[in-house]
């Protein structure tokens, strides 16, 4: 299933969370959801929408959170998914680099690592003169 897909009416959506289809409506006035629109104008909510307005209604309802207070965690939870994804990309470019300096290191010095005989340290005194 496509989570993207819009699937859900707006009275649908309201019932599946005991709430007002106007409280939608203030939601997406607030823009903390974006449903789609058919061509006659009709919100059309995908899964991405449910999920998002669980976490909505979790935070009013449980947390005490007001709608300014949840804006600001989603532009931020938004932001490190970006920051994570950013991550990956840098990681995956980093692994490439590695694996390509790491072969044209074995072609141009095959055998720069040999095994060396253990040394010893022997401690040794100096003295000064006239001591």
């Amino acid at each position: 299933m496509e989570r993207d897909r819009p699937l859900y009416l707006i009275s649908t959506v309201a019932k599946m969370f005991n709430i007002h289809p106007q409280t939608l409506r203030l939601y997406e006035r607030e823009g903390l959801i974006k449903p789609a629109r058919t061509e006659g104008n009709t919100r059309l909510y995908s899964q991405d929408d449910v999920d998002r307005l669980r976490t909505i209604l979790t935070l009013t309802r449980e947390m005490g959170i007001n709608l300014a207070g949840v804006e600001v965690i989603l532009r931020l939870r938004e932001q490190i998914e970006e920051l994570q994804q950013e991550i990956e990309r840098l990681a995956a470019i980093l692994g490439k680099y590695m694996e390509v300096e790491i072969e044209r290191l074995r072609e141009e010095s095959p055998t720069a690592l040999v095994k060396v005989a253990p040394s010893y340290m022997v401690k040794v005194r100096i003295q000064e003169k006239g001591k």
